[in-house]
């Protein structure tokens, strides 16, 4: 699914690379915990997140997330977008709580890791 869909799903905002509405996106990782994203994430994954700070961006990075949506209303600051902008990573913004904006994009057919945590 290409990410302006996403985009109209979640009736989310865009704060970066708003050029890059074309990538497509297959699977998503919703989480908090950092930690739980490196062991629990595919790489090129979309990222979805109430957490609002750098290190979000940083794990992006380091698991070749190109997305971020922050979930309930929070919005990146301007260090975290000029940080995103850098990394030519898309951050997105969403009213919906974490549950609602996973299952949303669940039935439209975004996958997770594929497999129980150990």
């Amino acid at each position: 699914m290409v990410l302006s869909q996403i985009r109209d799903l979640l009736n989310a905002e865009i704060h970066t690379c708003a050029d890059k509405m074309d990538i497509d996106i297959k699977s998503a990782c919703g989480a908090d915990l950092m930690s739980d994203v490196m062991a629990f994430s595919k790489e090129n994954a979309m990222l979805l997140t109430g957490l609002i700070n750098p290190q979000v961006i940083r794990t992006a990075e380091m698991m070749d997330m190109q997305v971020v949506v922050f979930v309930r209303g929070k919005k990146p600051t301007s260090e975290m977008c000029k940080l995103a902008e850098e990394k030519g990573i898309v951050l997105l913004s969403t009213n919906l709580s974490m549950f609602t904006a996973c299952g949303v994009l669940y039935k439209a057919g975004i996958v997770g890791k594929g497999s129980e945590c150990e």
